[in-house]
């Protein structure tokens, strides 16, 4: 059975061929160059349209839209942090928190974010510890139920019993700049999951880096693996002291437990973003 697609090849004795005269042949002669060129080109065709197929991959990370619509594809990754077209997407409900906002203006605006953006105070963002660069989440006051939307671009805030901290469009929209505080609910909306990552427990902030060194020293004198994060401040670098590398959030808080109970007063848990 003769292939689908492949171009016709017509033979013809050589002995047949003296049988017509001249101009018989010439048109024999066209008739088939005719065929030939016609097959190759629609051999063209169908490679060009192969090449210039749009590639299915998912959409830039800078898309929060777009990575809602991302579906896991393989295992997850050994170590560092899933990559976009390895994280599920966010199921609605799954990430809930209550805790107390704060917003964070000058002197930060057009400093460099966690995640290599210009902070922006005018646009609608915000840092966080744990969740993911580009999750979005619904905030809400929890005081005058005033919600505003923004997207997760920096770390933080490093302060005691302080969940995330709005930019100041995000929290003029919510009504908090005059109190410089609210009490929220955090709803992530879309995005890649706030679950899936790798997670650790920032122990200490310095200014100088042998007090940072030293305390890692500390902890891996323990058997606790440390690493040291230089953070660029409005005042000056600081160091920050991080320790462990856990798969779940949960994980994470539970070694911060361990830690306290230890003596170890300062404990935020972070999400691991290298």
């Amino acid at each position: 059975m003769r292939p689908a697609n492949r171009p016709t090849i017509f033979h013809f004795p050589l002995k047949n061929l003296l049988r017509f005269s001249p101009a018989q042949v010439r048109s024999l002669s066209l008739l088939g160059a005719s065929v030939l060129v016609a097959a190759i080109l629609a051999g063209c065709v169908k490679r060009q349209s192969a090449a210039h197929s749009p590639a299915q991959t998912p959409s830039s990370a800078s898309s929060p839209a777009s990575q809602s619509q991302i579906a896991p594809a393989g295992p997850s990754p050994r170590s560092g942090p899933p990559p976009a077209t390895e994280r599920r997407p966010v199921v609605p409900g799954e990430y809930v928190e209550e805790g107390v906002a704060s917003w964070y203006g000058v002197p930060f605006n057009g400093r460099r974010t966690s995640n290599g953006e210009t902070y922006d105070m005018h646009e609608f963002t915000a840092a966080h510890r744990t969740l993911p660069f580009n999750a979005v989440v619904r905030v809400t006051n929890l005081r005058n139920g005033k919600q505003t939307q923004v997207r997760i671009n920096d770390r933080g805030p490093f302060v005691a019993d302080r969940v995330i901290d709005l930019s100041l469009s995000a929290a003029e929209a919510i009504e908090m700049v005059g109190p410089g505080t609210a009490q929220v609910r955090l709803e992530v909306i879309a995005g890649p999951s706030a679950v899936t990552g790798f997670f650790a427990v920032q122990i200490g902030a310095f200014r100088e880096q042998e007090n940072a060194q030293r305390l890692k020293a500390q902890m891996e004198s323990r058997n606790l693996p440390a690493s040291i994060v230089t953070y660029d401040s409005p005042g000056g670098p600081f160091y920050r002291v991080r320790v462990g590398r856990l798969p779940t959030e949960a994980d994470a808080n539970q070694l911060a437990a361990q830690l306290r109970a230890t003596g170890q007063a300062t404990t935020f848990v972070v999400r691991l973003d290298e």
